[in-house]
């Protein structure tokens, strides 16, 4: 992430204000709360991620075992539990 100097777009009075809590210190502005967008919203990597773990389910399910998809999948063996724990959650609503 980069920032922009404070100068460039905040009036003097402002920049004033601020150093009266932060002294030539880098700040992080967070959006406003209707601006916000969810992890992954801008890129295909969240659909990337979902289909993976759909195959890791089903790889599971068709008897693949837990270090066996570690191995596989460069996960650790928690993740590859994570996951099928939650795809097993999702899938209940399925049916």
């Amino acid at each position: 992430m980069g920032y922009i100097r404070a100068e460039e777009i905040l009036p003097a009075e402002v920049i004033e204000l601020i150093q009266n809590y932060v002294d030539g210190t880098n700040i992080y502005i967070p959006r406003k709360q209707e601006n916000r967008q969810e992890w992954g919203a801008k890129t295909l990597y969240r659909r990337e991620i979902q289909s993976r773990n759909q195959l890791i389910y089903r790889d599971y399910l068709s008897g693949r075992r837990i270090k066996e998809l570690a191995d596989a999948y460069f996960l650790s063996e928690k993740s590859i539990q994570r996951i099928i724990r939650t795809e097993k959650m999702s899938n209940v609503g399925c049916h």
